[in-house]
């Protein structure tokens, strides 16, 4: 058995051991759909070079990981690190398509209404300390 399917898992990701992992997987979907992801990168080590993939822009990143325990495909918007937008999706199309739209220039309010299963996140402002 190969790394790949050892990490993947051969029962829900087939077509992504086939392909070598989540981030050739993704490159692929998304030069067959036409759609620009932008900069597709994955860890060098480990098993989450088969199942994590980061796709870098301008706007900020979009990172992907994989469920373990049944097939999707978790999703989240990062700018400067902080977690903007979050969802989980079945469709490797649908992920190449969020990060198109991201790349795009598409704010999170556009985003989370173009793509349903996309929420964002709110964060709540940091308290005021107070002066004694």
């Amino acid at each position: 058995m190969s790394d790949a399917s050892t990490a993947l898992g051969v029962r829900l990701y087939p077509d992504l051991v086939e392909r070598g992992g989540l981030a050739p997987a993704l490159i692929e979907t998304a030069t067959r759909l036409g759609l620009d992801v932008g900069q597709v990168s994955a860890p060098e080590r480990g098993r989450s070079r088969f199942t994590c993939a980061e796709l870098h822009s301008e706007q900020g990143v979009v990172c992907v990981k994989l469920g373990s325990q049944a097939r999707y495909f978790m999703i989240d918007l990062r700018v400067a690190g902080e977690v903007l937008a979050r969802g989980d999706v079945m469709d490797l199309a649908q992920v190449a398509q969020v990060a198109s739209a991201w790349r795009a220039g598409l704010t999170v309010a556009e985003l989370t209404a173009r793509f349903p299963f996309m929420e964002e996140i709110k964060h709540r402002p940091a308290p005021v300390a107070q002066v004694s």
